[in-house]
């Protein structure tokens, strides 16, 4: 027993024994609760919600969301990397803190506006998203909410306990409010505005907050500073859009071929498989400002983490995966109930796909990002993703929502070997570099 003491005392010792990594752990901890706020509440709402609203009511709300997933990234447009890094390096300097800020903001509202517009011309321009237009648009108030809610600026600043407490309130009411006004399939438009309004109201008081207790005041900025920004974050946005060739197009490539009940099957699948990756997101979250400054500052110990992350991220989420491969008829039947039997068979394809993403991430965002070696990682991401609207039309055509699973692992798997080589590629570089010197 006292051994056992000893060696708790010299864990937490280890992790708390300076400055820097007291604030990843806190980091840490606080990003653990606001990811599950973000999906373990959702995941109370959702077994209900599917029930309630049926497969074909809930497969009509899961393309939405797809085809209105493309202007988040829109107005996203990497700032949650760049930005988190440029507040990261500079938290120190109020004045620059507002111009980032400022800039950000400013382009990210002007995103909205063109992804709105875009949107409007989507609906009335095929009858296919015309005859739901109400729908495409309340889900639009996700958008809002995510440009309001500056993330960025308190992953970069490392005090994530803000925005945790701010989740914490508008995220109990929104699954409050699910099972109050959603009572029949009739509510189902319920959904997206109880959502759309979590959002909003949420990301108005970080706002105010960042105001109020931070002192960073909103100014308008000249046209450079804001190409600046808009440059710094372009390499990021492709990424991005290159990854929701695979992710987001997936469900709405479905939805094209198919109908909204068999999207429902692969929607509800694909939910509680990315409930299970985003166990990873907090460490994620955390570690890339710490990796960033780590790669800027001392080059051989971040390969050195980054090498001893890989073997503990391989064997947490191995575990995981073989959980959801052995158990996935008990999970679909547990959370969706006998009328989702047909999710099963793609629930235990997709089974893998939590270790597989946590290693690409590890590799490609922890790793080539914070080298900011983005353009390797744009340069096989545009390639695979290409690859992957190849092949997916093919298989979702033939063999509609397996077709479907097996193209998303297939791809994953695809980025996961890339990320490691090229991530191994540099490597040496540096290595070489530094031994040269």
């Amino acid at each position: 027993m006292k051994m056992s003491l000893e060696i708790n005392m010299k864990i937490i010792d280890y992790f708390t024994n300076t400055s820097d990594k007291k604030v990843l752990v806190s980091n840490f901890f606080y990003l653990s609760i606001l990811q599950a706020i973000n999906y373990l509440l959702p995941l109370v709402t959702f077994p209900y919600l599917v029930r309630v609203l049926g497969v074909e009511y809930f497969g009509l709300l899961s393309f939405a969301g797809a085809t209105v997933a493309y202007f988040n990234i829109i107005t996203d447009y990497g700032f949650n990397l760049t930005a988190t890094r440029e507040i990261s390096i500079h938290r120190d300097d109020k004045s620059k803190l507002s111009e980032i800020f400022s800039s950000v903001m400013i382009i990210k509202f002007a995103l909205m506006c063109i992804s709105f517009l875009l949107l409007g011309i989507l609906i009335y321009s095929f009858e296919k998203f015309r005859k739901d237009a109400m729908i495409y648009f309340l889900i639009f108030g996700g958008v809002i909410g995510q440009v309001l809610f500056p993330v960025w600026f308190f992953q970069g600043i490392e005090r994530m306990k803000y925005i945790t407490y701010i989740n914490l309130l508008s995220r109990l009411i929104f699954t409050v409010a699910i099972f109050i006004f959603v009572k029949k399939k009739d509510d189902y438009y319920m959904v997206p505005i109880l959502g759309g309004l979590g959002g909003i109201v949420g990301g108005v008081y970080a706002l105010y907050f960042i105001r109020r207790y931070f002192g960073i005041e909103f100014a308008f900025q000249k046209i450079d500073t804001l190409k600046y920004y808009l440059r710094e974050a372009t390499q990021i946005f492709i990424s991005n859009v290159a990854i929701s060739l695979y992710t987001v197009s997936t469900t709405f490539i479905l939805g094209l071929f198919t109908n909204n009940t068999i999207v429902g099957y692969y929607a509800a699948a694909d939910k509680i498989i990315h409930a299970f990756k985003v166990l990873m997101v907090p460490l994620s979250q955390t570690l890339y400002p710490f990796m960033s400054s780590k790669f800027h500052n001392d080059p051989q110990r971040a390969f050195r983490v980054i090498r001893k992350l890989a073997k503990v991220i391989f064997a947490f989420t191995f575990l995981i995966s073989m959980f959801i491969l052995l158990y996935s008829k008990t999970i679909i039947y547990l959370f969706l109930g006998n009328q989702f039997k047909d999710s099963i068979i793609l629930l235990q394809i997709m089974s893998f796909l939590p270790m597989i993403v946590a290693l690409s991430n590890l590799y490609a965002v922890q790793g080539l990002f914070a080298l900011r070696r983005q353009e390797i990682v744009n340069n096989f991401l545009l390639k695979i993703s290409l690859f992957h609207i190849m092949h997916i039309f093919i298989t979702t055509y033939y063999f509609e929502a397996i077709g479907a699973s097996i193209s998303v692992v297939l791809t994953e798997i695809l980025v996961t070997v890339f990320s490691m080589l090229k991530f191994n590629q540099i490597k040496k570089e540096v290595d070489s570099d530094e031994a040269i010197f």
